[in-house]
């Protein structure tokens, strides 16, 4: 069976609010959405109308009925009671002459059918001997099969009007007709495609859905003049739909006064009238119940620009307006159709919680206690106790608690607290007041820079070659500003395509270009009030250097996509290695851009200018790298400092940074020494040895050319092995471990690999 009532699922947003309106708990929350059981779906049109995202929808019957018209079967159109309510703005002709020009071969009332089953609900009266429960409604019909099954006897035996107008119309004009049914009722959709239903009516369309397809065909009917409807005129039958009209319609009398006929309409009536028959508290002769308010003319399919009361007074002058005349030819022409039905129990058997199930499930959403139990109905459940059960069912799981959702917003708003200040000691700490380590003439120049740009709204160039610390000086002139409690965003431009840079820095709108599923917000807006930092500006292109320009020019943000910009107050900060000069004489960076971002500039000095300041950064990075490491070294040896003075360091202090590194990791003393330095370093130190009298010595002067000599034999062993560590120990015949220190304190893994890979000997050791 097709499930009329489908789920848009890139639409749902979780909200409850069908689990909240449906009277038969009849949706299940999974994954992203809700979605309906259709085994204990009523057909009521409450989470239809109740979804504030329009994520329940009625499947789409339009292209099958175009197919249908469009074929060589004749398709017979039949109008529920209640249209005189629905299409109040043409009349009932001028519709029928709609439904003609769209391709119907007929258009009948569906009023007729009510006056069908009229003896059939007087004789089941007259030999009832239990309540019984009127069955026109298949809403109602569907409640009591699906979730009240004890009360199935108490069903009238006959068919709803619909059925049996299909029925009619079928033995009338033959096997060769399809048969569509238009009404405001969608349990009617369910109806016809269950049980002993099935093949009385083809499709049943609401009246939305004609009215889309007469505006797909761009049919007007307001613009054509009346036709008569086919077949038998109804005349009691056309007060069906409307509050009270039931016993009118089926032309039996009916007492106000008699306490043995029950008359309601509407879920709450309903539900009240439907539980107080199954637990025995009532007993009337019969019970008519319709499950919507204000009757049929109140169904899911409605007209709410209308009020009841207006509709009802359409109905009755539609009724007023009937030609008693023209009835008895049609009805007695053709012989009454089967109007009999059987009912069965359909209800579907949830498992249910035993012991302490229930008890569990309320815990796990921190429910310990009665008062514990806020019974807040946000679920969609009436209290916390029914939403354990649903959740023990399958049909909710425990995200759908709003209080347990907000105890855990709660515990993840102070982790995360926890986690920031955590965050900011570690930065505090990482950059502190000694941002920059010298003190040597360069690096005060700097400093005294940075005190004075730091406190301004100036735009600031820092410029110099890699690893010379741009970003720390970034840092530090965001520190001392008066925006530091404020973002510091930081971008690196060569690290990004230009479609993911400009969408970093602006912002994008949901589809601005293929995978943009989501709004985003660019830095620029994100940092508003704050600073952005953007390294290696000459390396964006020119479509994004004029977009930057524009930014910069008018204060204001617009995202891709975008149609209104936002104004933002930013300070920004660039740093570049390469020759901006260059570049705008070479025609590769805008010139108006240069002038616009070259306002203050910090040249970065490169570490080779500022060799007074070595043994300090050493000292400096020793002590970040024994914090990291977890190991305690007391300082460098002296003639570790003289070779890295030498040393013309084209990385800059980031290379300098991870030389101390990876020299506090390979000793084993208190103490990092030459040896424990590339080999580089010590060579260096060998040639520039003559420069540095106070430290000649036997010893001093022997050490590099010892080192050399070691690196050689290691070299040769390596060879003669093949690139085998194992077999080049055995052949120096010292241990394999020791061989091991050898290589790294000669930087020699790299040359074992490639003289493994010359000797062809893949040998893993």
């Amino acid at each position: 069976m097709t499930q009329p009532i489908i789920t848009l699922t890139d639409r749902c947003r979780k909200c409850y609010t069908c689990v909240r309106t449906c009277p038969a708990k009849a949706i299940k929350v999974e994954g992203s959405c809700s979605e309906i059981v259709p085994e204990r779906c009523i057909g009521c049109g409450n989470c239809l109308r109740g979804c504030p995202q329009n994520a329940k929808a009625i499947a789409d019957k339009a292209g099958l009925t175009l197919q249908m018209l469009a074929s060589d079967t004749p398709v017979i159109a039949v109008l529920g009671c209640s249209f005189p309510a629905f299409f109040h703005d043409i009349s009932p002709g001028q519709l029928c002459a709609g439904l003609r020009q769209l391709g119907f071969a007929e258009v009948h009332e569906g009023a007729f059918g009510a006056e069908l089953i009229a003896q059939g609900y007087a004789d089941a009266i007259t030999a009832a001997s239990v309540p019984l429960i009127s069955s026109h409604c298949p809403a109602v019909v569907a409640l009591v099969e699906r979730h009240y099954p004890a009360l199935v006897p108490n069903l009238v035996p006959v068919v709803t009007p619909m059925l049996a107008m299909g029925r009619y119309l079928r033995n009338s004009r033959g096997g060769a007709v399809r048969i569509i049914y238009l009404s405001s009722c969608i349990a009617a959709k369910f109806e016809v495609d269950s049980g002993t239903t099935c093949g009385a009516i083809d499709i049943v369309l609401t009246y939305h859905e004609l009215e889309e397809i007469l505006r797909s065909r761009t049919i007007d009917p307001a613009t054509l003049p009346e036709v008569p409807f086919d077949g038998a005129h109804p005349r009691l039958g056309r007060l069906f739909s409307i509050p009270g009209g039931t016993f009118r319609a089926f032309d039996i009398p009916s007492d106000p006064l008699d306490t043995e006929v029950v008359t309601a309409e509407g879920e709450v009536n309903v539900l009240g009238i439907i539980h107080d028959l199954d637990r025995g508290r009532i007993s009337p002769r019969i019970a008519d119940i319709r499950f919507c308010y204000d009757g049929c003319i109140g169904g899911p399919g409605r007209n709410n620009e209308l009020t009841g009361y207006y509709k009802r007074n359409l109905i009755i002058q539609h009724f007023g307006n009937a030609s008693p005349a023209a009835q008895p030819s049609e009805r007695n022409r053709h012989p009454l159709p089967a109007i009999g039905r059987v009912f069965s129990n359909r209800h579907t058997r949830l498992p249910v919680p035993r012991g302490n199930d229930v008890k569990t499930i309320l815990q796990a959403t921190n429910k310990f206690s009665r008062k514990d139990e806020l019974n807040c109905r946000a679920c969609g459940y009436r209290s916390c106790r029914e939403f354990a059960v649903a959740v023990y069912q399958g049909l909710a799981n425990l995200e759908m608690c709003l209080q347990f959702n907000l105890q855990r917003l709660e515990e993840d708003r102070v982790r995360l607290i926890q986690n920031y200040e955590l965050a900011q000691r570690e930065l505090n700490r990482n950059y502190s007041d000694e941002f920059i380590v010298g003190n040597d003439s360069h690096t005060l120049e700097v400093l005294a820079l940075i005190r004075r740009v730091s406190p301004t709204p100036t735009t600031v160039l820092i410029r110099g070659e890699s690893g010379t610390g741009k970003e720390l000086t970034a840092r530090a002139i965001h520190r001392y500003s008066l925006r530091n409690d404020k973002p510091l965003a930081t971008v690196n431009c060569t690290t990004l395509t230009e479609a993911i840079l400009e969408s970093e820095l602006f912002g994008h709108r949901k589809g601005a270009f293929p995978g943009a599923v989501a709004d985003k917000t660019g830095l620029f807006e994100a940092a508003d009030g704050g600073t952005i930092f953007l390294d290696e500006i000459g390396d964006i292109t020119p479509r994004l250097q004029a977009e930057l320009l524009r930014v910069l020019d008018a204060g204001e943000v617009r995202p891709l996509g975008g149609t209104v910009s936002r104004k933002v107050d930013i300070r920004l900060i660039a740093a570049t290695h390469k020759n901006l000069e260059k570049g705008v004489s070479e025609g590769w960076f805008r010139e108006d851009l240069y002038y616009r971002l070259n306002v203050f500039t910090v040249a970065l000095p490169p570490l080779r200018s500022r060799v007074g300041s070595i043994p300090i950064l050493a000292h400096h990075f020793l002590e970040k790298a024994c914090h990291k490491l977890n190991k305690n070294i007391v300082g460098v040896e002296e003639r570790a400092i003289k070779a890295m003075m030498q040393y013309p360091w084209p990385g800059n202090v980031r290379e300098m940074q991870n030389v101390i590194e990876r020299a506090a990791v390979l000793t084993h003393d208190a103490i990092i020494k030459l040896g424990n330095l590339p080999l580089v370093f010590a060579e260096n130190y060998a040639e520039g040895a003559a420069d540095v009298p106070d430290l000649r010595s036997f010893k001093n002067e022997r050490e590099p050319h010892v080192l050399r000599v070691e690196k050689k034999l290691i070299l040769r062993y390596l060879a003669e092995a093949g690139g085998n560590v194992s077999k080049a120990a055995q052949l120096a015949n010292i241990p394999r471990r020791t061989f091991y220190r050898l290589l790294d304190r000669h930087d020699l893994k790299k040359q074992k690999s490639r003289t493994r890979q010359l000797a062809g000997n893949p040998t893993v050791e």
